[in-house]
């Protein structure tokens, strides 16, 4: 595993690095010669920069090396300069971190339409980033600084390279390092989203989105690269509390989501067509980002506390990490949807100062109305047995709904589950299959993105807020937990379907993410009281 930081960390200071000295150079990654080519590597320099006998600055260059026929170095990226000085800058490597972000942040394949172009967002500023670096040990630093930089290599071998030095990145470097992609080991990036603001973490999170993406797909074709482990749980979330709200923000690349249903298992066979290949392709550049905020409050009373929470928003969207509203015009229409939305919370598993839940919404027992008719002819002629005709007709009216709402427990733990449900057939979305489950999906599914009736946004999105589900959940603690502060876990699960909407195609699928994490609630009178 890369650890660059620790490489640039060790550097000389100024004063104890001589100008006759070569530059330093980390081999990031190098191939051995073969019959058809010299060997190849991507290099990492810092080159010494005289300002003054007691200061330096140091450039970092990414160079390239045996990519062309005279086995040439060739530079591929150069930082700005850093200043070497332990008593004029405390943080000499700062400005190489903020460049670093700053450039992936700009090259962010920003949703369609959104309100936030790459050319209106402001440049990072430094506090925070510099607050990060003071408040975070080495070893979380470094896995941050891997995480980042490789990101960056991505933009520069597979964007802005010939091919080929795009193809070795992706075997050669981000494969032997591919762990560092696993957000959920790099605790940093959590305090860089909250500290930068939304707009920065959208732009940021789209452009290692747009990464996993290209990676996922290569390892879904198996493209040379049969002997790795399948990329799994490459989503990332957080969770944090803050004026009475516990949020809950996730994100995941859809390819990076465990498949639940399908009548395909690769991205990439003999047997599929043409279309449906660039159908799928099209697809896999999607990324779910979620945001699920409750709203709490604790009141205190004789012998117990009270908490309770509710839900305040649940915002649920699938972006398309494309570039230009013209890419794959034909499938504009075609993305996933959420199709399910289980979401729980509650005290730490094990805690023994609960004394008990309580669920705010009944199981759904729907009234219907039963109309009933009923008809009698007859007729009376002059016979022994008089004629008599009776005939009954009785009709059955309900209400339905796309998403039906229910709440339950598991221990201590509130669980909150949004199904989408065709109005039409009444089928369950997230685990219908055409296979095994009979039937078809009705107009209720299908024309999803139209109407004054439909069950998402324009955008393939879903927005429940407090006005849709606004029954709460409460829980009775014990009254020697006043002044502490506790860990309250919360969690979701979002499913999300894809079936053909204006192309013919008979691919469908349906796919789910976890995330889990962890929040304060604070017992502390004069705080959130009720």
């Amino acid at each position: 595993m890369l650890d660059i930081w620790s490489w640039i960390d060790e550097l000389p200071n100024s004063d104890e690095w001589d100008k006759s000295d070569s530059p330093p150079v980390l081999e990031l990654a190098s191939s051995g010669p073969s019959q058809e080519s010299s060997t190849r590597s991507i290099q990492l320099m810092a080159e010494r920069t005289s300002l003054s006998d007691t200061d330096a600055s140091v450039t970092f260059t990414v160079c390239l090396q045996g990519f062309d026929l005279n086995n040439a170095q060739a530079t591929l990226w150069v930082s700005d300069s850093c200043t070497l000085s332990s008593r004029t800058s405390p943080k000499p490597f700062l400005p190489l971190l903020l460049q670093l972000l700053q450039e992936i942040i700009s090259r962010s394949p920003t949703a369609h339409n959104s309100t936030c172009p790459r050319s209106q967002l402001q440049k990072l500023k430094p506090d925070p980033v510099s607050w990060i670096m003071d408040s975070h040990s080495l070893e979380s630093l470094s896995r941050f600084f891997n995480l980042v930089f490789l990101t960056r290599l991505f933009w520069l071998c597979a964007c802005d390279a010939p091919s080929e030095v795009g193809s070795f990145y992706f075997h050669s470097l981000l494969a032997p390092n591919i762990e560092a992609l696993s957000c959920k080991d790099v605790p940093v990036l959590r305090t860089f989203l909250v500290t930068v603001g939304v707009d920065a973490e959208l732009c940021f999170m789209r452009a290692l989105g747009y990464m996993l993406a290209k990676w996922l797909i290569l390892n879904e074709m198996r493209v040379g690269l049969q002997t790795l482990t399948p990329a799994q749980n490459f989503g990332f979330s957080y969770a944090t509390e803050a004026h009475g709200f516990w949020v809950l923000k996730g994100y995941s690349p859809v390819l990076g989501m465990r498949l639940t249903r399908s009548n395909c298992q690769s991205i990439h066979l003999p047997a599929i067509e043409l279309k449906d290949s660039v159908l799928r392709y099209a697809l896999a550049h999607q990324q779910l980002e979620a945001v699920i905020q409750f709203e709490y409050s604790v009141g205190f009373y004789d012998g117990f506390l009270q908490v309770n929470a509710r839900v305040d928003n649940m915002r649920l969207h699938v972006a398309k990490l494309g570039f230009n509203e013209s890419d794959d015009v034909d499938f504009a229409d075609e993305r996933h949807f959420p199709s399910r939305v289980r979401v729980w919370i509650g005290p730490e598993v094990g805690a023994t100062y609960v004394a008990g839940v309580s669920l705010g919404r009944s199981t759904n027992n729907e009234e219907k109305e039963v109309e009933v008719q009923k008809t009698v002819k007859g007729s009376f002629r002059k016979s022994k047995a008089p004629r008599v005709k009776a005939a009954a007709r009785t009709s059955t009216r309900t209400k339905t709904r796309n998403w039906r709402w229910e709440q339950d427990t598991e221990g201590n733990a509130a669980i909150f589950d949004a199904v989408f449900h065709d109005n039409v057939t009444g089928l369950e979305v997230a685990t219908w299959k055409p296979v095994t489950g009979g039937g078809k999906l009705g107009h209720g599914s299908e024309n999803r993105y139209i109407g004054s009736s439909r069950p998402l946004t324009k955008t393939g999105g879903l927005v429940f807020a407090g006005d849709e589900y606004g029954e709460g959940v409460g829980w009775r603690l014990s009254k020697e937990m006043e002044g502490s502060v506790l860990k309250w876990r919360i969690g979701g699960q979002v499913w999300v379907s894809y079936f053909p909407n204006e192309v013919k195609s008979s691919y469908f699928e349906t796919r789910c993410v976890e995330w889990c994490d962890e929040v304060d609630l604070p017992l502390i009178p004069g705080k959130l009281c009720v």
